[in-house]
Formats: C-alpha cells, structure tokens, sequence
C-alpha cells in the first residue's frame, strides 16, 4: 500500500479534528479538498476534478464517496475502509446518492460543517448538492477547518519538507548549469524536471514558471518557449515536491552581464527578503511580515514595481496550485506558529524599462524564528 506515514500520525490527526468539531459545535464535516483527504486518510488522486465527498463524523468516523476508477485508487493509497461507488449512467445524482449515505449515517437533522472554497466543488455540483440536502440537515461553511490542522506541520511531514527542499536545490543547481546563451527554456525546464523525477519527486501543484526577456516579468507558467539571447534575464519560481510536499525557490538569473538597475534591485529583493526573516517568528502576523517587505522596496524607490503579497504557506497541496493558506498581504491578522512552512519571494518587475528581479525562499518557522531549508544563497546568479 503506497501509504506515506504510520497509521499512529493518521490517527492523531483525526483526533485533533474530533475536537475542532467539537470545539465548532459540528457533528460532521463534507470534505471535498483533496488537500483534506490526503492529510487525513493518505488518499491520493486527481479524480476530485470529479464529484466525491468524504464524510467525516464528530465521532472519527470517514466515509468516501467517490467514482469508480478511485475505488482502488483509495484502497492502495489510503487508510479508508468504507468506500462508496456512484454509477456514472444516464441521469445519475451523486448529490441525491450523497444524501441517501448521508441518511443511512444518521445525519438527518445533524449540523454539517462543508468545504465550499474547494477545487473539488464546483458551483454546478454546490448546486445540486444544496438542493438535494434542503431541509435534511443544517450546512455551515467550514472550508479552513482542516486547512488550519494542516497548517502547522508535524516531524513527520517536516521530514517530507526537508526532502522537497532538496529536490528543489537540485533543480536549481540543474537549471544553473543550463542557463546560457543560445539555450533553450525547453531543455532548461526538461533538466530540472528529470533531476526532480530521477529522486523520487512529484508533479507539482502547478507548473514551473519561467521567462525570459521581456516574459521574465510574468509570475504565471505560459505555453512556448524561448531561446536566450546573449544578454538575457531568465526568471524561474519552482518547486522541489515529495510526498505532494512542496519547498519553492525563486530567481531571476541574469545571462551575460548585469546592468546597475539589476544590481540595485537585487539587493532591494535581498534586503527585503532578510527583513521578512527577521519577521516570521510565533505570536506575529502574516501581514507584519508583509509590511517589512514594503518598507525596504519602498524606501529603495520601487513601490511602483511591487506586488501586494510577499508570500505564502506550503504544504502537501494538489493541482492546480501549490499555493497554501494563509498568504503574506497588508492587514493579515493571521499569526504565525512554529511548525508552518513559509514561501517568501521579493519580486519586482519594471515594465517601463524591461527589467524583472526576484528572489524567493521555503523556510521553516521554530520557536527561535526562521530557518532556511535551502542550501543555495541569495547572491545575484549571473551566467555568460
């Protein structure tokens, strides 16, 4: 069975939701992310782009309704013993079949936390799903139960972390080794994706990013690619992923030689980044981290230049993003607490001038404050 932990951590896992139920007044939770079921079971699919649900009782008990090609799918990969297959057939409900299981667990009248802010989820299936559960039971949003569980990571998955981190500097270093000029972003991206594959590594939650030229001032993965020129800009922003862990580095990597506005804003990118890590450290927020971020760019002449995050949490996350909650932003109360694991990226992209520059790192949040999971420093990376 490809099961990634001892069932003991599963175990203590679901514990700690039995008294967040209990803590919200919940008699059960509809779960739809598979970030969800993942954490809490080891199931592993991308089958949630179609309509399943587990169910979890206030008393640990876990139901899964899904299709049958995941019939096996939640057997070999997960700690799941009752399974429940809805036919795919002309006029199938699976909302009317949830409901029927739903009936059969004694949830009539019961007070359901659900998962609506999920990729798992769409509004057509909510649709179906409301209808078919009015007047049965009570449903209250409860989309960040689990997500806060997952939030702060146990031994077990920090050991997971560790590994991706490696996978992701050696991704970097692959990608170093490559950046030239009259090399193509195709063999750059095919390098460290073997790298990655060759060590046991996963997908990611969404593609690798990169561009150069003028497309080095994009934060999102576009399809094409590009030769670079001998006096270039290349930006990457990755992740190393195991286990769906996922540990991100970001860089602008400069081919040919630097010119003084790249050098500028890469120390701006290198102070802010510095700042931010001084910042994350328990009991302070999300948005005290982004506001250190801000003084520094600001202060060096590029708010203009700026984005309005700085960041984000990571963990065992699936398609289409690897991005985690909470985010870095202006105003975020949320607190940070030892166990979380944190992406940082200082990014600056001048569209008057032409000019990207960005530096990103995974660190690991202790009760001292930050700790680095990357081996590379932050040193401007320059290729001839």
């Amino acid at each position: 069975m490809a099961i990634h932990f001892h069932r003991e951590e599963f175990e203590r896992r679901v514990r700690r939701l039995c008294v967040a139920l209990d803590a919200q007044g919940l008699d059960g939770l509809l779960l739809f992310k598979q970030e969800s079921m993942y954490y809490l079971t080891g199931y592993d699919t991308f089958g949630f782009c179609f309509f399943q649900c587990l169910y979890f009782g206030a008393d640990g008990r876990k139901v899964l309704m899904t299709r049958a090609p995941d019939l096996r799918q939640a057997q070999h990969t997960s700690t799941l013993d009752d399974i429940r297959v809805w036919t795919d057939e002309a006029g199938a409900s699976p909302a009317l079949f949830l409901r029927n299981m739903l009936e059969e667990l004694g949830c009539r009248n019961q007070h359901l936390g659900i998962e609506l802010d999920s990729y798992g989820l769409t509004g057509r299936n909510w649709g179906a799903v409301q209808s078919a559960l009015e007047s049965f039971c009570t449903l209250t949003d409860a989309s960040e139960v689990v997500t806060r569980l997952r939030m702060v990571k146990s031994q077990a998955e920090l050991l997971f972390v560790e590994q991706a981190a490696k996978l992701a500097d050696d991704a970097l270093d692959e990608a170093v080794s490559l950046a030239r000029p009259g090399e193509n972003e195709g063999r750059i991206l095919a390098g460290m994706h073997s790298v990655m594959f060759s060590a046991g590594g996963d997908y990611p939650g969404n593609e690798f990013i990169i561009g150069s030229g003028r497309d080095a001032l994009l934060c999102r993965y576009h399809s094409g690619r590009r030769v670079l020129d001998d006096k270039d800009q290349l930006t990457l922003e990755f992740a190393g992923v195991y286990r769906h862990y996922h540990a991100c580095l970001m860089r602008t990597l400069i081919i040919g030689s630097p010119c003084r506005q790249q050098i500028v804003m890469h120390s701006v990118c290198r102070e802010a980044l510095a700042a931010c890590r001084e910042n994350v450290r328990p009991g302070n927020s999300m948005g005290t981290v982004f506001d250190a971020h801000t003084e520094v760019m600001d202060e060096g002449g590029f708010q203009a230049h700026r984005l309005n995050a700085c960041g984000y949490s990571l963990g065992a996350t699936f398609t289409p993003t690897w991005m985690d909650y909470p985010m870095f932003f202006h105003g975020n109360s949320e607190p940070i607490a030892a166990g979380m694991v944190l992406f940082l990226h200082m990014i600056l992209m001048n569209s008057e001038e032409g000019y990207a520059m960005t530096l990103g790192e995974t660190i690991q949040v202790t009760e001292a404050g930050a700790v680095r999971l990357s081996r590379h420093g932050t040193d401007l990376i320059v290729r001839d």
